[in-house]
């Protein structure tokens, strides 16, 4: 294959190189490249007017990370920015990946891991959209006691009017996002805290809210402050830097979270994740649904 190959995307030329590089030791830059133009239909919602961080690795896998929150070099100059408030650095611009073109520029220039914040660029930083529960296992726990944990999360957010969503980091843990009308950033974090604080204090053996390594051994860290502005997660679909294959944050159901007695019954690939979402759509459909949406809940 040469190195350099030119391609249209949806009307825009792009020079894609390096294609038979391996990022990951089963997986190249071509099969990354492939992957994110076919799951694009189901990944752009979710990452669509949010200002988005990476994970760049261009040696692979094995080699030096950067997480980039600045638009890289040669991003191309019709890929939208989006302002960002920050309170050391004054405004700041990222990118917003809004379409295939863009999705596949950035990804060309090594942007793998693609994480987005809590909030949009029409409703701004300070009013957050979705609420986000990070399920961390601690050593000596996995992916099948954060669906336990799960479980508990989703009836005590049911039991404040919200409905989640749960979709796998793509790594070891498990994240359930509820959608929000535009809701204060700080009510949205007090309350995701809150509700984290509770649930330690109920089931002390299966649940931690402290983020401290030493009270997490065995145990669920239900990470609540991943709702601070600043913050981001891992959007539905991205591929993840594990090794040697790449994970993908992937979308489940209810169903298959009661289900799980192992961790790799929730982990996919990305040829996987493609015949999910051909065979059921995208499960996190209920997030890009205004009617779905409800209130943050303030005592």
């Amino acid at each position: 294959m040469p190195e350099r190959i030119t391609v249209e995307v949806d009307g825009r030329r792009l020079t894609l190189s390096h294609l038979d590089k391996p990022l990951w030791p089963e997986f190249t830059k071509g099969e990354a490249l492939d992957y994110y133009a076919r799951v694009a239909d189901a990944l752009l919602p979710h990452t669509r007017n949010r200002a988005a961080s990476f994970v760049r690795f261009p040696e692979g896998v094995a080699g030096e990370r950067f997480y980039a929150k600045n638009p890289p070099g040669g991003t191309p100059p019709w890929v939208r920015r989006v302002d960002v408030p920050s309170k050391s650095e004054g405004t700041k611009a990222h990118v917003s990946v809004d379409d295939r073109p863009s999705l596949m520029a950035l990804a060309n220039l090594y942007c793998l891991e693609i994480h987005v914040p809590q909030w949009n660029g029409t409703d701004g930083a300070e009013l957050h959209d979705r609420l986000v529960v990070d399920l961390d296992p601690g050593e000596g726990a996995d992916l099948t006691d954060c669906c336990r944990v799960a479980l508990l999360i989703r009836e005590a957010l049911a039991a404040d009017g919200l409905d989640c969503v749960p979709v796998t980091s793509g790594s070891k843990g498990l994240h359930l996002y509820a959608p929000l009308l535009p809701s204060p950033a700080e009510a949205v974090l007090d309350y995701a805290r809150r509700m984290a604080e509770r649930l330690a204090i109920a089931h002390p053996k299966q649940v931690v809210a402290r983020m401290t390594k030493a009270l997490r051994p065995g145990k669920v860290f239900v990470d609540w402050s991943q709702n601070n502005t600043a913050k981001t997660t891992s959007t539905p679909y991205t591929l993840r830097a594990t090794s040697p294959a790449p994970g993908v944050s992937t979308p489940v159901t209810w169903d298959e979270v009661a289900a799980c007695t192992d961790p790799a019954q929730l982990a996919f690939g990305p040829d996987e994740v493609l015949d999910r979402i051909a065979a059921s759509g995208d499960l996190a459909l209920d997030l890009l649904d205004p009617t779905a949406a409800t209130v943050i809940p303030v005592d």
